[in-house]
Parts: structure tokens; C-alpha cells; sequence
């Protein structure tokens, strides 16, 4: 049997699922979180079965990762979790382990580093993997032994769907996100230059560095570049998702029962 390796972002799962059922008509709170573990079960096991997995994590995120030593601001703005929710944690992640998925909390990694250091592994020894999330961050690792699954919209990412949401190449949306920014996790990115100056600079240089060099450039957009490259590395830095992460264990203990 050819080895699938499924990667769930628990709680990019997790947290949609719960907003929807949060707004529905409940008798009570715990019967809310019931219907809420079931239904993650449920995603769970159709997960499993539509991917064809032979091995299986879902990943939660660990306290706080290295980004929010590095960037202070780092997330900053974004809603806390739901009380109710944050106190059952651990009936969600009963339920996933229930449909024999194995989950992984770190101490402190981001469950997107994580994955990714899984995914990139898995395809560095030609296992093919699919990532379920709806995390844009996962998008440059698009390739053939790596696919990406959007279970609220029920499809699989192409490469299309990167260059007509982005307007770039997905192998430098990473530069695309460091000169932009990006609002939903507080990365800066370069004061002044928008989605459309980026998009301008990705497609009609190879490099921000060849950009900065080129006489020609518009001179307002080589001086903002110019003065705000500091910024640029370290919103790149925060967009890259590591694939370097120390695991401590091995594909073998995510087999599937």
C-alpha cells in the first residue's frame, strides 16, 4: 500500500466548526460541545477515508512560539479564544484520537511549523502528504507530493487558485506577504507598498534585491523599499514556515489502526 500522510491544522478545524455550531440553537452549553466533538469526529473520519490515509496527526499550536519573541506586535490584534472552548480542549482532542488519528501539542511550536516540517520530510523521502487547513501559509508548499485540502469548501488548492487569488508565482508568495504584510497576524510588512505595488515588484523582478538595484525603478518605490528593508526580512522571516522543527518522533507511531 502506497504510504498517505494526513496532516490536520486541529485547530483551523476546530475553531470554523465551533463557530458555526456556537450560533446554532442549543439546550445547553455542554450539548453544544458535544455537538461540536462529534462533528470534528466526523470531519475526522472523512478525512481519512477521502485521503485514503495510511499514517495521521492532527497538530494543535503550542503556547507561544519563537515569532512572538522575535515581532512583539505578532498577532497582537487577534480574538482570543472562546472561553467555553478553551476549557474543553481536551474533549476535542479525545474525539480526533477516537478515530485513531494521533495528536500532537507542542510546548511551544506553531502547529503551521510543525506541519510543514512534517510535510517537507515526507516529501524529501517521496511519501506524499495532504494538508487540511484553510491557512494561507500552507499555499507555497503546493507541489505534486504535497497536496493542500480546504474541508469547509470541499476542494483541493491548484496552483491556479494561487495566481488568481494572488496575482504572484507561488513560490514567491513569501516575498509577496513580506512586502504587503499581512493584517491576520500582524506582519507589517513594508510601509507604503500595498498588494498592488507588490504584486508589480514580484512580477517584474526575480528578487526585491534586483529591484532595489534598478536604476529604472520608480524612485517613491525604491525609496520606501530602500528604507524599510529591515522590516522586509523580518515580515519574511515570520511568513516562512520552518521546516526544521526537532519532532521527536517518527512517521512509524503516526500509522493508522
Amino acid at each position: 500500500m502506497t504510504t498517505q500522510l494526513l496532516l490536520i491544522d486541529a485547530l483551523n478545524l476546530i475553531r470554523r466548526i465551533y463557530a458555526v455550531d456556537s450560533n446554532q440553537s442549543h439546550h445547553s452549553e455542554e450539548h453544544m460541545i458535544k455537538a461540536s466533538c462529534a462533528r470534528v469526529a466526523h470531519a475526522c473520519k472523512k478525512l481519512r477515508q477521502q485521503t485514503n490515509a495510511t499514517h495521521a496527526i492532527a497538530v494543535f499550536d503550542g503556547e507561544r512560539s519563537w515569532r512572538y519573541h522575535y515581532f512583539e506586535a505578532y498577532k497582537s490584534t487577534r480574538s482570543p479564544m472562546p472561553d467555553t472552548l478553551k476549557q474543553n480542549l481536551s474533549r476535542f482532542k479525545q474525539a480526533i484520537e477516537d478515530t485513531g488519528i494521533v495528536v500532537f501539542s507542542p510546548d511551544n511550536d506553531e502547529a503551521d511549523d510543525i506541519i510543514a516540517t512534517l510535510a517537507y520530510k515526507a516529501a524529501s523521502n517521496n511519501v506524499a502528504s495532504t494538508i487540511v487547513s484553510t491557512d494561507k501559509g500552507f499555499l507555497p508548499f503546493l507541489s505534486e507530493e504535497i497536496a493542500i485540502y480546504d474541508y469547509f469548501k470541499k476542494q483541493y488548492i491548484e496552483v491556479e487558485d494561487i495566481k488568481q487569488r494572488f496575482n504572484v508565482p507561488r513560490h514567491r508568495l513569501a516575498d509577496f506577504w513580506a512586502l504587503a504584510g499581512d493584517k491576520t497576524n500582524d506582519i507589517p510588512g513594508v510601509k507604503g507598498i500595498g498588494n498592488k505595488s507588490a504584486q508589480q515588484l514580484i512580477n517584474d523582478y526575480e528578487s526585491i534585491e534586483a529591484a532595489i538595484n534598478d536604476d529604472e525603478l520608480n524612485p517613491t518605490l525604491k525609496r520606501k523599499l530602500s528604507s524599510e528593508m529591515e522590516m522586509f526580512v523580518i515580515s519574511k522571516n515570520l511568513v516562512m514556515l520552518r521546516t526544521d522543527i526537532n519532532l521527536g518522533f517518527s512517521l512509524k507511531q503516526l500509522r493508522l489502526n
